[in-house]
């Protein structure tokens, strides 16, 4: 059965009326995953849960391709101008030791983009993402899932009401303590690293001409990505104990420990309420789906803030799982089964896998003492600033795969099925 076209006006799923998938979780993997399900002609309900309490001042950078795919689902338009455009990628080798990489800088112009991608606030992201949810009439239930039951024909999910919801498929954007993937009986592969990341946003006094610096430092990155006017996002990298010194500093005292770290390149800070601090790990389930359970976002995948590969997976989760489920509609088969599943899951492995490896190695390869080590990273940063065609190589593929990339990456809609 092939999808409808993508004029087909949108219906809002009643109580009643089983859905083709549920979501559990309304983050910005959740919501996309909706818009790219409903634009594959699926329908769904999302499962929202209590939204959390307390001041959200994290940012998202969005690469070329989650762009792309936003514009596609009509949601861009109305973020554009909350976001900062990412012209220039520049890394510098703070280590201090005795090997050090030379600096190297990436214009986005030598690919051919605009910009590699955009920073952009995740409250205003949720925000947009929602109001285009609601656009579509996807039902949003603001109840948290307490239980998944998953079965051979169907899943039901228990709400914390009491309500069920059955429905071909559920979808798991859950977070790295998914409920989805339990039920699913997925396990994990976790590595922790002795690092925490702090972050904030601040202002400054010098523009930042839409460069992203990342300083390569002993502790690990110190991020700073621009945002909107002159304000920037950090990511700071440091061991469990300096990130609690850090935080315990009043703001005049972080604002200058900004200054002194990023070499006060952005001139005189200011910081910004709202400070954060996350412990670093990866996580990776054995599976990413299983006949009638996906699992999307944090619940497929969880990896340090470094090269701002994140959350442009969590929306390659979305994109390919409605490529997939409209490659099995279209084919005559079970959205839900086995085949879909296990085409979803190769879909996501090669991507989830390689990528976290990368940050993996990076980190890794910033925390080791093995003069070896430091040797090699150098010499790759030094190729890569002199031959062309390995730089342009390296910076397209940190955009975004080169294979397989889901059809809303390449600016197409789902239900052009294959």
């Amino acid at each position: 059965m092939m999808s409808p076209p993508p004029n087909t006006p949108k219906q809002t799923v009643s109580p009643g009326e089983r859905p083709d998938v549920v979501i559990v979780g309304a983050g910005p993997a959740g919501l996309f995953a909706a818009l790219a399900l409903d634009a594959a002609g699926l329908r769904s309900i999302i499962a929202a849960g209590p939204r959390p309490a307390g001041l959200d001042q994290r940012t998202s950078a969005l690469l070329d391709g989650s762009v792309k795919a936003l514009e596609t689902l009509g949601v861009w338009e109305g973020l554009v101008a909350k976001a900062a455009p990412l012209r220039v990628m520049r890394l510098v080798d703070d280590t201090g030791r005795l090997i050090r990489a030379p600096l190297f800088e990436g214009r986005s112009d030598e690919i051919g983009l605009e910009a590699f991608g955009y920073n952009i606030a995740n409250a205003d992201l949720n925000a947009g993402l929602r109001a285009a949810v609601d656009k579509a009439g996807i039902p949003v239930i603001e109840e948290a899932a307490t239980a998944v039951e998953i079965g051979s024909e169907g899943v039901a999910v228990t709400l914390a009401s009491g309500r069920v919801i059955e429905a071909a498929l559920v979808a798991g954007a859950d977070g790295r303590q998914s409920l989805v993937r339990k039920a699913a009986g997925i396990e994990t592969v976790e590595t922790r690293y002795p690092q925490t990341a702090v972050t904030a946003n601040f202002g400054h006094s010098r523009p930042h001409f839409d460069v992203s610096t990342e300083f390569h430092t002993r502790t690990g990155p110190f991020t700073l990505v621009p945002l909107p006017g002159d304000r920037s996002s950090l990511v700071c990298v440091v061991t469990p104990d300096e990130a609690a010194q850090m935080l315990a500093l009043d703001d005049a005292a972080f604002s200058r420990e900004i200054e002194r770290r990023s070499q006060a390149i952005l001139g005189k800070v200011t910081v910004e309420p709202g400070r954060g601090r996350f412990d670093l790990s990866v996580v990776t389930p054995k599976r990413f789906g299983v006949a009638r359970a996906a699992l999307i976002g944090e619940a497929a995948h969880v990896v340090p803030p470094i090269g701002a590969q994140g959350l442009n997976l969590g929306l390659r989760d979305g994109a390919a799982l409605a490529d997939c489920l409209a490659d099995a509609r279209a084919r005559g088969e079970d959205s839900g089964g086995e085949a879909a599943m296990s085409a979803y899951d190769r879909a996501r492995r090669a991507d989830i896998v390689s990528r976290s490896f990368a940050i993996h190695a990076l980190n890794r390869s910033l925390l080791s003492d093995f003069m070896p080590v430091h040797g090699l990273r150098g010499f790759g940063l030094w190729l890569m600033d002199q031959v062309g065609p390995l730089r342009r190589a390296f910076m397209r593929e940190g955009l975004q795969p080169g294979h397989a990339q889901p059809r809303l990456m390449r600016g197409e809609r789902p239900d052009q099925a294959a």
